[in-house]
């Protein structure tokens, strides 16, 4: 039972997922400026600022919320915790989404706005093939076993250091280069840069993810059946902050 104050919590997911939406965006233009005249440079410049920012935002808000910054990972948290009465209430559910949404979109503002862009310019890059669509499932389905698997087997406190080296590896070996999140996929539609997302595309790829999310369940209830004990452990044991 988490007993932080929920108005905290969604506060520290809003920030969370905003910034994690900065680092993903602000990595990508300043990539692209550094090295224009190389794409597999500017990927990776852009897949170690993410993987490195990504743990460093765990690691400070985690505490708090959780860290979930991501709709899915909320989701399944409420899923698999229902029938054991831990993970997240239908309500704080029903709290965490539009907050991680919302603090993605400003996270795009931000990012844009650091580097003198327009605060909002639709991204015009599509990602609607299916080829990507698979890389989606495949790198969520990917995220969600890893994290309920380490609050599972009692490991959540290397949930920073992992999660964010699953995401930093899938950047290069998922076709779509593993967005794995609904709300920074919607976020990314607000900035027309590197790391960008046409609106168009967006259904696609949240829908990818979620079909991903429930991949990833099938795959705890066959290798971690248990995992709904653990779900308030996810991210990272959100307990210890007086209120």
């Amino acid at each position: 039972m988490n007993t932080i104050p929920l108005w905290r919590r969604i506060v520290a997911e809003g920030i969370g997922t905003g910034l994690l939406v900065t680092v993903v965006i602000g990595s990508g233009i300043a990539a692209s400026r550094l090295s224009p005249n190389d794409v597999g440079l500017q990927l990776l410049e852009n897949a170690f600022a993410t993987a490195l920012g990504l743990a460093v935002l765990i690691l400070m808000l985690g505490p708090v919320s959780g860290a979930h910054f991501n709709p899915v990972v909320s989701g399944v948290d409420w899923w698999l915790g229902r029938k054991t009465g831990n993970g997240l209430t239908s309500r704080e559910l029903g709290a965490y989404v539009p907050a991680q949404v919302s603090g993605a979109v400003l996270g795009a503002v931000l990012a844009n706005l650091m580097y003198g862009e327009a605060a909002v310019s639709w991204s015009t890059t599509e990602r609607g093939a299916g080829h990507q669509w698979l890389g989606e499932v495949v790198a969520t389905a990917g995220l969600i076993v890893l994290i309920f698997a380490l609050a599972s087997s009692g490991r959540a406190a290397m949930a920073p250091a992992a999660v964010g080296a699953y995401i930093g590896s899938a950047y290069w070996f998922t076709s779509s280069t593993s967005f794995a999140n609904p709300a920074v996929t919607i976020g990314r539609a607000f900035s027309d840069t590197f790391a960008g997302i046409a609106p168009a595309s967006l259904p696609g790829f949240v829908l990818a993810q979620v079909a991903g999310a429930a991949v990833g369940v099938a795959l705890l209830a066959v290798l971690y059946p248990a995992a709904g004990q653990a779900a308030d452990d996810v991210v990272k044991r959100a307990t210890g902050v007086s209120k």
